[in-house]
């Protein structure tokens, strides 16, 4: 196993070949970029790269530069112990949740569960197969949760791919029983506007509340009509999951105009998505506040009620970010990391031409109290090394690394790999650890890498897109705490209070 530092990958300068062939361009003035690509139950189709990216990656290998195809590696402080392969479930690997001593890991095609007793050596418990785009995946006691964001036929598992035109098609949650992992058993599904790209849990003692996060509506679709200017909210009984509904559609962007409030875009906002519902959401609990991604804009707002929340603070970054996809807040609740996904996922955008602010995170401190709070922008952190031009990459899925005092975070970056970094100071992000595989292909731009990097109960989990389950250890003083921090239960968009 090769070891590369950082520093000398802070060096290469990959990607120029395709800036002078128009990619920047492209990135910079293109539309509105979709999120995630959609493809329904097919895998995403590769794309062609010039002769001369293609030339280059291959000269990047042979210097050394980046590592050679599939090839794995990782700075010293960080441990790769177990990695399983896909299996029955063939589609994308998505997000990952966590109960006990499991791990549920999402899949176009359905979800898997893994025990992780023993972190070293996972093994399967269970592969469900229910394709649906997304399955964004949650869990809360003895339910599990799935994003469906594809129009069906129907609402079963045995459901076919159908025109969003058609009325009779179906998008929504679905709801599962898990009190015998071996053997769930789907028991509700909820339709809801434009589908679940993605959701989010508010969990009480007796009820589930759901935020769903969708967006991109048309005219055409029946049940996906503009404007789309909020969320979905699904209210689940914990002993009556069968009666599952929407109870609420919060409008976060209130105006005027057929697509509401939100950031107009293009051509107002070149480069920029327009504002059509949220792609992702991160509730505190603990402390009654929410952040959410919502395509062209980035919003705090309260949960005190959380069938109606209220929105506090509302920013755009109409230079550098394309497509506000994730947040995560720090421990103290006085910052939230926002994520761009530039390309929607399924380009190369980590190269020294599109540069460290575009496709990056964008720390920011909340500033005030209660009502008042502001969210107020700090600096952007993007991984120190550059990609090939065939190699998916942008800021993607990450947590918190409980340590007392500090802002550390481990984040997937598609085929980027997966970077630890520390923002304890908010305007100077550093890097502290990172893990990744050379290309896939270097003679296409093949979708793929880590999805989700999650930290749980002393280990580091990633689901990769197209190689599977990642287990990792890392061993550095400044994570060393994290390991006596137990949780019984995560999902990291309903972030706990670690220390509570």
């Amino acid at each position: 196993m090769i070891l590369l530092s950082v520093s000398r990958t802070r060096r290469r300068r990959l990607g120029v070949a395709a800036a002078a062939g128009g990619l920047l361009a492209a990135l910079l003035t293109a539309a509105p970029a979709a999120a995630i690509p959609d493809p329904g139950d097919s895998p995403t189709a590769a794309k062609e790269v010039s002769r001369s990216d293609q030339a280059e990656a291959r000269a990047a290998i042979k210097s050394g530069e980046i590592p050679g195809q599939d090839e794995i590696v990782h700075s010293a402080n960080i441990e790769h112990v177990a990695s399983i392969p896909k299996d029955v479930l063939s589609g994308t690997n998505s997000d990952l949740a966590f109960q006990g001593k499991y791990a549920f890991a999402g899949n176009y095609d359905g979800f898997r569960i893994f025990d992780i007793s023993n972190p070293e050596k996972p093994r399967t418990v269970a592969q469900v197969l229910c394709p649906g785009s997304q399955n964004d995946i949650s869990v809360s006691g003895d339910l599990l949760f799935l994003s469906t964001d594809s129009s069906r036929s129907d609402s079963s598992c045995n459901s076919t791919t159908q025109p969003a035109t058609e009325k009779s098609s179906w998008e929504g949650m679905k709801v599962f029983d898990i009190s015998d992992k071996r053997n769930p058993r789907y028991v509700a599904a909820v339709e809801t506007a434009c589908g679940s790209h993605t959701h989010t849990l508010v969990p009480d003692r007796r009820n589930v509340y759901v935020y769903v996060s969708s967006y991109s509506p048309n005219a055409a679709y029946p049940d996906c009509q503009p404007p789309h200017d909020g969320i979905s909210v699904i209210k689940v009984p914990r002993k009556a999951p069968h009666k599952a509904a929407v109870v609420g559609f919060p409008v976060l962007f209130p105006g005027e105009g057929p697509d509401g409030g939100g950031n107009p875009g293009a051509p107002t906002n070149p480069g920029v998505s327009k504002t059509t519902g949220c792609h992702d959401i991160t509730v505190l609990p603990s402390k009654d506040l929410a952040a959410g991604a919502c395509m062209g804009d980035g919003i705090l707002f309260s949960i005190k009620d959380p069938e109606r929340p209220k929105v506090i603070d509302r920013v755009q970054d109409n230079v550098n970010f394309a497509f506000w996809h994730s947040a995560t807040f720090n421990q103290r609740a006085d910052k939230v990391v926002f994520t761009d996904e530039l390309g929607g996922g399924g380009a190369a955008t980590c190269n020294a031409e599109i540069g460290p602010n575009r496709g990056a995170d964008g720390i920011y401190d909340i500033v005030g109290k209660g009502d008042r709070s502001k969210l107020v922008f700090r600096s952007y952190y993007k991984i120190p090394r550059h990609q090939a031009d065939t190699e998916n990459c942008v800021a993607h899925n990450g947590s918190l690394i409980p340590v007392r005092g500090r802002d550390l975070m481990v984040q997937a970056w598609y085929q980027g790999g997966i970077s630890v970094w520390d923002f304890t100071n908010s305007s100077k992000p550093k890097e502290i650890a990172y893990f990744e595989r050379g290309p896939l292909s270097t003679d296409q731009l093949l979708t793929g890498g880590s999805w989700s990097a999650y930290y749980y109960n002393g280990y580091i989990y990633s689901n990769d897109i197209a190689k599977g389950f990642d287990v990792l250890k890392i061993d550095d003083k400044r994570t060393d705490a994290a390991r006596w921090v137990r949780m019984h239960e995560l999902n990291v968009q309903t972030q706990p209070d670690y220390f509570d």
